[in-house]
């Protein structure tokens, strides 16, 4: 059983309010004002321990820091290779990619991760 953590409950509920996918320094700057003995390695700790535990999600895009996000409800992210934003996609049919995988390995899927790469609407938009 794990002890109690009013920073790790905070750094929870933080993600669960806010669907930008913080980085960790965006999550340590935002909660100092609530918190301003907390440091930023709690922070670090924290979220992973929530992702390790399944409570929240790490998002590694190979481009700058991990962003994290609090919905753990399967969806797929957009990773612009211009500003690293990350910005939830809603697909707009029910695609069970991890059936669809079964059906030609032998193994065990447990899950799986998608990422769509390109430019965010703001760079996008700067671009043209």
């Amino acid at each position: 059983m794990l002890k109690y953590s009013r920073q790790r409950e905070s750094i929870q509920k933080y993600l669960d309010a806010h669907r930008t996918h913080p980085t960790a320094e965006t999550v340590y700057r935002d909660l100092r004002k609530e918190y301003p003995n907390i440091s930023l390695g709690t922070v670090y700790r924290n979220l992973n321990l929530l992702a390790e535990m399944g409570e929240i999600l790490r998002i590694s895009s190979g481009i700058g820091p991990d962003h994290f996000d609090g919905n753990i409800q399967p969806h797929c992210h957009f990773i612009c290779t211009n500003c690293g934003s990350v910005l939830d996609i809603e697909i707009g049919f029910d695609l069970n990619l991890e059936d669809f995988a079964k059906q030609n390995f032998q193994g065990m899927i447990a899950s799986h991760v998608t990422h769509f790469f390109g430019l965010c609407p703001e760079c996008y938009h700067n671009k043209k």
